[in-house]
């Protein structure tokens, strides 16, 4: 299956006061076309940084890149930011992690997703103002022509959420991200915003980046998997096959932390002792080392590689999981 997108030994840095701080750590990944492909990982993991930087929204002067993004063909690392922009729309869109800040609170919800349809697919008024309300139709707004009217204050979180996926896939972009799009979400509209992205991708035959902290989250709603500690993935395959068959000590930890429904009221919740590594001084050996149940001498002296364990599933651990042999040396 061809890539939309092909993001090859990308690597992130920030100047700090502190130093460099590497968020991304040569990352490379691919984006089948028509596929949906979910990062996971902690607050602090890289994901989100590594989206942006796929769209080129990372700009400044204490921002250091190196590595390749290749989009529908064209190599985005080698443009300018406005030629980068003109993919905007039409070729990627972005649902932001926060509704309330990424919709203008001064203007109408009309307005705002008007915009697009005009410099984007150079609509009149008129045709824009009839496009957004079926738009708000499709991500099942009810009564649309009103909602229109409305400013963003006037919405609950969830209506907020599907105005942004409405304003994303106005133009039928080719590649969607969708970074932590049911944050601050309850439960039930977190399930409902789920499934209306997973339908809005088939029924548009879109690419998808599903960016969470949630392995439950990716479970029914992706194709293919690539979990990130401390800027780099530590392991990648396809949905089916990580649940199946997971080979990281991390990808289980995040698993194990996942609240289970048949779990007794009250009952604590298993969590991922520590904290992550600084991203300014990282250890010589394995980034999790230090959080790991079980780390052995390797583990803290050597930096391991990503390993090929057939099927596309990679994974980054000395001594992964179901390797008893392995583990008794």
């Amino acid at each position: 299956m061809s890539a939309v997108m092909s993001i090859k030994s990308m690597s992130i840095k920030f100047a700090t006061p502190r130093g460099l701080l590497e968020a991304v750590r040569d990352v490379s990944i691919d984006i089948p076309a028509g596929s949906s492909v979910g990062i996971v990982g902690e607050s602090g993991s890289g994901k989100t940084v590594l989206s942006r930087a796929a769209m080129g929204l990372l700009s400044g002067s204490n921002v250091q890149r190196e590595g390749k993004i290749v989009f529908d063909g064209k190599e985005l690392s080698a443009m300018t930011r406005e030629q980068v922009r003109n993919e905007f729309g039409t070729g990627m869109a972005m649902i932001f992690q926060d509704p309330m800040t990424a919709l203008n609170p001064v203007r109408r919800i009309g307005a705002q997703l008007a915009e697009s349809l005009q410099i984007r697919l150079g609509m009149d008024k008129k045709a824009a103002k009839i496009r957004s309300a079926e738009l708000l139709a499709l991500v099942r707004i009810p009564d649309p022509e009103a909602m229109l009217r409305k400013f963003p204050y006037q919405l609950s979180g969830g209506m907020r959420q599907r105005v942004m996926i409405a304003i994303a896939i106005s133009c039928n972009p080719k590649l969607l991200f969708a970074d932590e799009p049911t944050t601050a979400l309850d439960v039930t509209v977190q399930s409902q915003i789920l499934q209306l992205l997973s339908e809005l991708r088939r029924d548009l035959n879109m690419s998808m980046v599903l960016v969470t902290h949630d392995l439950g989250v990716v479970a029914g709603n992706t194709d293919y998997v690539a979990v990130m500690y401390a800027g780099e993935i530590v392991e990648q395959a396809s949905t089916v096959d990580l649940f199946a068959n997971m080979k990281m000590p991390y990808t289980e930890a995040l698993l194990n932390s996942i609240p289970k429904i048949n779990m007794q009221s009250g009952a604590r919740l298993q969590v991922i002792e520590g904290r992550l590594p600084d991203p300014t001084q990282r250890p010589s050996g394995c980034g999790f080392a230090a959080r790991c149940s079980y780390v052995q001498a390797k583990c803290t002296a050597e930096h391991p590689p990503l390993v090929d364990a057939g099927n596309g599933h990679l994974y980054r651990c000395w001594f992964p999981l179901g390797n008893t042999i392995a583990r008794k040396q």
